[in-house]
């Protein structure tokens, strides 16, 4: 129980800009650490999805336009996150649509700049966000707007799953990859789709679709950023929660 609770604490300190502060002294930050802290991600995604919930109902409440809600609630998600998810977007676009071997890849997304693939994953993601979530709260679709942001951060675990290799001996990815067991995987993706199967009202069928479509095009490019990195990194773990979140949003949103 303990180490459970260190890995949701090292997971908030990690994904979030909350106080939960972590003791190295008492929990050193290793590969064990690590493993404990992903498998406990869609923790932090559920505390999430409830906020971004929470706050589109008070904006909708307060009669602003649908969209410019859903603006402010994928605003409010990146500076809870410090940024670094859709950072991580756009680093990973650009080191896939750049030319040359996997270590001119990685340096591009060392740059720390933000080159035309990024800004176009950026407006594309962020965009669909906004206004899917903007119409799932319009429709009144709560369970759908958390079980969406919680989706991006079972999909955390998944890119950790057991044979995925990190792109370098160094670093967040190699801390991370390759961490996370069949049962963990398994079982956050069960939880998930089931919770998917109230997300869409008359249409139960749908939530499970779309999340397992998701998770399935997470993994597709999970398999081409190792491909094209030789493993995967920090930042093709923050592209695939925006990916995710993205399609799920989107999928919940068809038909309303």
């Amino acid at each position: 129980m303990t180490a459970a609770l260190g890995g949701i604490r090292l997971a908030l300190s990690w994904l979030t800009v909350l106080p939960a502060r972590h003791d190295p002294d008492a929990q050193p930050i290793d590969r064990a650490a690590g493993r404990r802290a992903i498998a406990a991600t869609p923790v932090v995604g559920l505390l999430l999805g409830a906020t971004c919930a929470g706050l589109l109902w008070l904006l909708l409440a307060a009669s602003l336009d649908t969209a410019l809600a859903g603006l402010v609630a994928v605003t409010a998600l990146a500076l809870l996150t410090r940024g670094m998810h859709v950072d991580g977007l756009a680093d990973t676009v650009d080191g896939l649509g750049c030319y040359g071997p996997p270590a001119r890849a990685l340096e591009v997304m060392r740059g720390g700049g933000v080159g035309p693939f990024g800004v176009v994953a950026l407006i594309v993601c962020i965009g669909a966000q906004a206004l899917s979530f903007g119409a799932l709260a319009q429709s009144g679709q709560w369970i759908a707007i958390g079980v969406a942001v919680a989706a991006g951060r079972v999909a955390v675990v998944l890119v950790c799953r057991r044979g995925v290799p990190a792109a370098g001996p160094t670093g967040f990815g190699a801390l991370v990859a390759d961490s996370q067991g069949r049962w963990s995987c398994a079982l956050w993706s069960l939880a998930l789709t089931a919770a998917a199967a109230f997300a869409v009202p008359g249409r139960w069928w749908q939530g499970p679709v779309v999340v397992l479509a998701a998770l399935g095009a997470t993994a597709l490019l999970t398999r081409h950023c190792v491909r094209r990195f030789g493993g995967v990194t920090g930042d093709v773990l923050g592209a695939a929660v925006e990916v995710t979140v993205t399609v799920v949003a989107v999928g919940f949103a068809l038909g309303g």
